[in-house]
């Protein structure tokens, strides 16, 4: 089976330190706490560490508020003193920013679990499965195809709300029956799925529909009304008080306008920029986004430029989308 080596690293040591990408997810968090509670339940000593602090709206899936933000003078040395190293919902390394160096450098078994295209090889064992609608969606599997423990509760809960998002509330792709059929069996574990949603989607803070308001504000239409790109700069931020985080989704905006097939989001940081590019049909933006140095899925991607200038470079990327998007024509 594929999961027989996973579940032979988990039985034959007794420590893991988990950890995802900057700017975290629903999937990636969920993903985190569900593997969280399936090692705990094994009886393992269990740390999860990430490079950014929780986005508020995900705070709930961590109620034992065991997820701590990395501090290299606290917890360099935990790389090399636990047993297993896990990178979960990322497979290039440098999304591990302030931790990288810490994870590459330690010759512990280091992991990987994702369902992203295009991986680099930084650890040990690669579970990587592309066809899958979440990372945590894998988990699930691993758990029910190996039968290392009976899902309950605490892990069905992080699972539903990481499988929920990353389908866009089970609209995308990857949307199945059979995914349909694992839905089905996290919510007889008791999972309310009003409530995951409300809690995810619907307790937004002031600041954040006001960035939504400004970035929608900047919508342009190139390439014949088939593109659309928008951007958000750090002076609005500081404005209104908001996150990087909060801007989970907007990038969604553009393609419920008619004709529009690609979509792209420009958002200044401190040290660079960063683009999310989302699409309609079977264009492969992970492509777009691999000419940046970025990736993740055919409907969805993103890169980090950093140390480049966004009013500099923003008109070079959208050029390179417009001849994409001629090379890439839609049936």
């Amino acid at each position: 089976m594929k999961f027989d080596t996973l579940k032979n690293i988990i039985e034959q040591n007794n420590s893991f330190l988990l950890s995802t990408h900057v700017n975290p997810d629903a999937d990636a968090i969920g993903s985190e706490i569900a593997f969280y509670f399936i090692l705990k339940k094994l009886g393992k000593e269990v740390y999860i560490i990430n490079h950014s602090s929780t986005p508020y709206n995900l705070e709930f899936l961590d109620r034992d508020k065991v997820i701590q933000k990395y501090d290299e003078d606290k917890h360099k040395d935990l790389f090399d003193n636990v047993d297993v190293l896990a990178a979960l919902d990322f497979n290039r390394s440098d999304r591990l920013v302030s931790m990288q160096d810490a994870f590459l450098s330690s010759g512990k078994i280091k992991i990987c679990i994702d369902h992203h295209q295009d991986a680099e090889d930084f650890v040990d064992h690669k579970f990587i499965f592309d066809d899958y609608a979440a990372t945590g969606h894998i988990l699930y599997d691993f758990i029910i195809e190996t039968k290392i423990l009976k899902p309950d509760y605490d892990i069905a809960y992080p699972i539903y709300a990481a499988v929920m998002t990353d389908t866009g509330s089970f609209r995308f792709e990857r949307t199945t029956p059979e995914l349909h059929r694992v839905v089905a069996e996290l919510l007889e574990t008791g999972v309310d799925p009003s409530e995951v949603y409300d809690k995810i989607y619907d307790q937004s803070k002031p600041s954040k529909i006001k960035l939504l308001g400004k970035t929608l504000n900047t919508l342009q239409l190139i390439s014949d009304n088939k593109i659309g790109y928008m951007y958000i700069m750090q002076d609005a931020f500081k404005e209104l008080g908001a996150f990087e985080s909060d801007t989970d989704g907007f990038v969604n905006y553009p393609l419920s306008i008619e004709n529009v097939v690609l979509s792209l989001l420009f958002i200044e940081l401190n040290d660079g920029f960063k683009v999310s590019f989302r699409s309609k049909g079977n264009l492969p933006v992970n492509k777009l986004a691999g000419q940046f140095g970025g990736g993740g899925h055919i409907n969805a991607a993103g890169a980090r430029l950093r140390n480049k200038n966004l009013n500099e470079e923003m008109p070079k990327i959208l050029k390179t989308a417009e001849e994409f998007l001629k090379n890439n024509k839609q049936e």
